[in-house]
């Protein structure tokens, strides 16, 4: 092994015109920065593989959003179920449990929706703000995803324990619902290069229950559903420069369309089957779901692998066709519900907390 100092000292000597050695430069100094540039790409290498780290486990905590624990007599009677198609709830291997929608519960937001699946509880909030579109899209407005883990959903969120799946969440959510395929962002421009529509997604986990994809996309649906953006016009003076004005009728709004707009299928293969809607105690059975984004047309638009197993190519064909049948009869009741809430107009009673 050639000692560290070595190296600088070879690197310092430099040759007269006559043959002759000048002085070697201040050997101190290159040492010294050598010392520091190895110093700081190890602080950089332990950053970067915390940082793995930390995604990795993230990533983990996607399969499986609350410890749970079950004995290998639960797991085997959970799997023998799962293989006769009869869940310990009495559902199907294709059933959803029964969904709580409820828009339009927070006031100060352009949108908003509750959804309750289960035991899992997610709030979302949009809120629709002026401003400058991306440079590499100039004619379109976009979407931005905040995911908020409160502790109450499980101690595992306490302090910052939840900031890092949020993270994970909130970049999955921008991938399937921030495209021109889901959402008409051409419509969120005001004035190409200078103005658009932010909307600002919220996405709040009151309470882990399973299934945890599924809740936030039907509530990510609704609240979008529910937005409405203000009219506005574009001004322009004598110079040239232009001003958007905002139109003072608080109901000359425009209602964002979701006739495209994705909700996701998690199939979580249990066995040599898999199953939709999963609970906390058939997800620590699995060792592999797949995140499906579907369409009302029965469109797959996206698709993530979730857990620390695989998944055979098989099995993967045989969930995406499930996740597409499935799913457009969610959008079906889902779009059935949002429009009848819509039809009881603003006098609707609130039943929720924050009615």
């Amino acid at each position: 092994m050639t000692p560290r100092h070595e190296a600088p000292r070879l690197a310092g000597l430099r040759h007269a015109p006559g043959g002759a050695q000048e002085k070697p430069m201040e050997i101190p100094a290159l040492a010294a920065a050598a010392a520091t540039g190895a110093a700081a790409a190890q602080v950089d290498d332990v950053r970067s593989r915390a940082r793995r780290g930390r995604m990795t486990c993230a990533r983990e905590r996607l399969s499986s959003m609350a410890s749970v624990s079950l004995s290998e007599a639960e797991k085997v009677y959970i799997v023998h179920g799962v293989q006769e198609d009869l869940r310990v709830d009495g559902r199907g291997c294709e059933d959803y449990r029964c969904v709580e929608v409820e828009t339009d519960v927070v006031s100060n937001t352009s949108g908003s929706a509750r959804v309750k699946l289960g035991h899992t509880d997610i709030l979302v909030g949009v809120k629709a703000e002026m401003g400058t579109p991306k440079l590499e899209k100039p004619d379109e407005g976009y979407l931005e995803f905040f995911v908020d883990c409160s502790a109450n959903a499980t101690p595992e969120f306490e302090g910052r324990g939840g900031d890092d799946l949020g993270t994970e969440i909130a970049n999955t959510l921008c991938r399937i619902f921030n495209n021109r395929s889901s959402v008409d962002l051409k419509s969120l421009c005001v004035s190409p290069r200078e103005h658009c529509w932010v909307l600002y997604v919220d996405v709040l986990l009151l309470e882990c229950g399973g299934n945890l994809f599924d809740a936030i996309s039907i509530a990510v649906k609704a609240a979008l559903f529910n937005t409405r953006i203000p009219k506005v016009r574009v001004l322009e003076d004598e110079e040239g420069s232009k001003e958007v004005e905002l139109s003072d009728d608080p109901y000359d709004c425009v209602q964002l369309s979701v006739e495209n707009v994705p909700c996701v299928v998690t199939l979580c293969k249990i066995g040599c089957r898999h199953v939709v809607d999963a609970t906390l105690q058939e997800e620590a059975c699995s060792l592999a779901s797949l995140l499906v984004s579907v369409t009302s047309k029965g469109v797959v638009t996206c698709m993530r692998k979730v857990g620390k197993g695989s998944l055979d190519p098989e099995s993967i064909f045989e969930m995406m066709e499930t996740g597409k049948r499935v799913g457009k009869v969610l959008h079906a009741s889902l779009q059935d519900v949002l429009h009848k809430e819509e039809s009881l107009g603003p006098e609707r009673p609130k039943v929720g907390f924050l009615g």
